[in-house]
């Protein structure tokens, strides 16, 4: 599909359906059953469950709604050799962000607030050198982006996806060491449960 124009026509007719050149699934949840190589529940408590587990054909499913697929759902899609991404890491951004918030709520400091400028000014730097060296001026289509020392969202943005890369690499590190843990769900579990145990014995509990 063309994600832009999909835009574009649900900002005119305020819905997705009707799309051209799209099938649309209107009142029913048959479009999940569709082939594809990814399917994202991104809505529905429960949307995949033992009465239609069995029609999903995707190859790995990403649960970005809570709880799209049921437990009896989870065993028959791994039986069928489909892979879970769950949504206790999945959706994890928004908890990850409100926690960011809190952080920034107790201290009542922006982030960046006391870094930006020296970050803009050794930028400066580095854009001046790059044309002294080359003998051509700085590319007038990025300079601004470059020289900037980085809006609030622009460090929040970076600051999720590190948290969520340390968090991937975490989970898969931990079904590689201990494949008898089966599947990610599993592996996410042992992981988050070993963090807050580290946490507690950190602190003599």
């Amino acid at each position: 599909l063309a994600i832009e124009a999909l835009k574009q026509h649900q900002l005119r007719t305020g819905s997705i359906l009707g799309f051209a050149g799209a099938k649309s699934f209107a009142g029913d949840m048959t479009g999940l059953e569709q082939p594809c190589d990814i399917l994202i529940p991104a809505a529905m408590e429960n949307a995949i469950h033992i009465d239609n587990a069995e029609r999903i054909k995707a190859h790995l499913l990403v649960e970005a709604a809570n709880g799209p697929v049921t437990f009896e759902a989870d065993q028959m899609l791994r039986s069928q050799g489909i892979t879970i991404l769950p949504d206790l890491y999945v959706n994890a951004g928004g908890v990850v962000v409100s926690y960011f918030e809190w952080v920034k709520n107790l201290t009542h400091i922006p982030f960046g607030l006391m870094e930006r400028r020296r970050r803009e000014r050794r930028n400066q730097t580095i854009a001046t050198a790059l044309e002294r060296m080359t003998g051509q001026p700085f590319p007038a289509d990025i300079r601004d982006e470059f020289l900037e020392g980085g809006a609030e969202i622009d460090l929040v943005r970076s600051g999720l996806e590190d948290v969520m890369r340390s968090t991937w690499a975490r989970i898969a590190d931990l079904l590689e060491e201990q494949p008898e843990l089966g599947d990610y769900r599993t592996v996410a579990y042992v992981a988050s449960i070993r963090k807050v145990a580290d946490a507690y014995e950190a602190i003599g509990i």
